[in-house]
């Protein structure tokens, strides 16, 4: 049921054991460079839609229990959830893409950046949890020479594979493998 590729850095941001060293920084700096690769040259309403119909696809070939939006400003393009996604997932879905809209990065990335400072971005008392949630999932469309357009956003999985999915699916909507942004 997990959506990683089998190459993803062996850092997890769930787990409270010790984590391989450089991993963190190795995660971060893939996430960097998923946001170079990922540029669209437009997004239009019907690319939402093909992007959206892209992640249902892959929730439901996998049987996965994932909510499933994508925002721009305060339109909501595309939403759906998929058998087994909860209440819990529309919170989580609307806190991630909060937290990507309001950064324009990956929420996971806003996440990791907070560890890699020493600590964690929901320790200090300016981040708003009730608002916003520095976990995986919601990832900013960017358009080439604009910057971040809208943002894609999927909940039901732990953090980690909720990014990678979205990675996924906006890989195969761009017609992109990733292998230029990994090496």
């Amino acid at each position: 049921m997990t959506a990683n590729p089998p190459d993803v850095t062996d850092y997890d941001p769930d787990s409270a054991d010790a984590q391989p060293e450089g991993s963190l920084q190795a995660l971060i700096g893939r996430i960097e460079a998923e946001i170079r690769e990922l540029q669209f040259p437009g997004f239009s309403p019907d690319d939402a839609l093909n992007l959206g119909l892209l992640l249902v696809e892959l929730g439901k070939e996998r049987n996965l229990p994932i909510a499933i939006d994508i925002t721009k400003g305060e339109q909501v393009l595309f939403h759906a959830a998929l058998p087994g996604a909860t209440p819990d997932n529309e919170h989580w879905v609307r806190a991630k893409q909060r937290t990507a809209a309001r950064y324009e990065v990956p929420s996971l990335l806003v996440g990791l950046r907070g560890r890699a400072g020493g600590g964690r971005i929901e320790d200090n008392a300016w981040f708003d949890q009730s608002r916003y949630a520095a976990h995986g999932g919601a990832f900013p469309v960017y358009v080439t020479r604009v910057g971040a357009v809208a943002t894609v956003t999927v909940s039901g999985l732990p953090q980690v594979a909720d990014h990678h999915l979205v990675v996924e699916a906006m890989r195969g909507v761009l017609g992109t493998s990733g292998s230029a942004a990994e090496g």
